[in-house]
């Protein structure tokens, strides 16, 4: 597609979190890749930080990928957390609720620092959290349905 940008993902250890840096589009052709990059980060920490402050796109099939990833780390007893996410070009974690319901830092590095105190602490009420995981919006996600307009 013309002007898209192509996408470039990393996967670093910071102590007992790895941060996941992403870097272009995710959508619909790339949510394969990102995918395959966060099932290796799961299988290296159940910690995972998902560096947003480069992408420039996201649909949600990348949305479906977050969603799906989010509740098997839940299961495990993991943590998966956003950092750098830039509202006009990820409003599809915002649209689902799902902004809300995830830890939300301004930069990897405040996240980083968050979760070595042991303050990335996911939303204050499990139940709210829960219901989000479990609610319609965020299971057509995960079926990759639109789950909003983009």
């Amino acid at each position: 597609m013309e002007g898209r940008e192509e996408l470039w993902l990393s996967a670093e250890q910071h102590g007992g979190v790895t941060v996941v840096t992403i870097r272009g589009d995710l959508d619909i052709v790339s949510s394969g890749r990102f995918d395959d990059c966060l099932k290796q980060a799961r299988v290296v920490s159940k910690r995972i930080i998902l560096d947003l402050a480069g992408v420039d796109f996201m649909d949600t099939s990348a949305l479906a990928v977050i969603v799906g990833h989010w509740k098997k780390l839940k299961a495990e007893d993991g943590t998966l957390i956003l950092a750098g996410a830039r509202y006009r070009y990820t409003k599809s974690l915002w649209i689902t609720g799902l902004a809300d319901r995830l830890p939300l830092y301004d930069t990897a590095e405040l996240a980083i620092a968050a979760e070595e105190q042991g303050t990335a602490d996911g939303p204050a009420d499990a139940a709210a959290d829960s219901a989000v995981a479990d609610s319609p919006v965020a299971d057509s996600a995960v079926a990759g349905e639109a789950a909003a307009a983009d």
